[in-house]
């Protein structure tokens, strides 16, 4: 089960630098998108699978699925992407049996009472006690839009919300 290469959190999910950059800096060989709303939107589904190079599995799971398929069998044995749109749901699905060692923060879109920590990342009060949980779970938490971009630390982004 140590075959996710990657987990990012990115409210966007499935987009070009995770289909071209992400993809091919990690590795992975298949994508698996853990979002209920995704899941039950047969469109959205369809689109991403077309958008996807050829080869490269994307699978999409509601939480409860994504959880029972990890437990069943690691999601495969293809080096795995694993995609989540918020931090709410990756607690939810580590506090289930999903336990990852390393989080990236991709992009969490802005909204009222968010303050900007990272270029297109934002984060409120909720996400940031959930990430000092996984600060104290023991979880490498990063900043990284792309791939060229310098990795933040969690400490540093925590510093920058507080000032903010």
């Amino acid at each position: 089960m140590d075959n996710i290469v990657l987990c990012r959190i990115d409210s966007r999910l499935i987009h070009g630098q995770v289909m071209t950059k992400w993809v091919n800096q990690s590795g992975a060989e298949k994508i698996v998108v853990i979002d209920d709303h995704f899941a039950d939107d047969e469109f959205l589904k369809e689109v991403c699978l077309m958008s996807a190079p050829v080869g490269l599995d994307v699978v999409c799971y509601s939480k409860k699925e994504g959880i029972q398929e990890y437990a069943a069998n690691g999601f495969g044995s293809d080096k795995v992407l694993l995609l989540l749109p918020g931090l709410a749901q990756m607690k939810n699905v580590y506090d289930q049996g999903i336990r990852i060692s390393k989080i990236q923060v991709g992009g969490l879109g802005g909204a009222p009472n968010r303050k900007v920590v990272f270029q297109n990342i934002t984060l409120d009060d909720a996400d940031v006690e959930i990430l000092r949980y996984f600060q104290q779970e023991g979880v490498e938490v990063i900043f990284q839009t792309i791939p060229e971009d310098m990795p933040q630390d969690l400490d540093n982004i925590l510093k920058k919300y507080s000032t903010k």
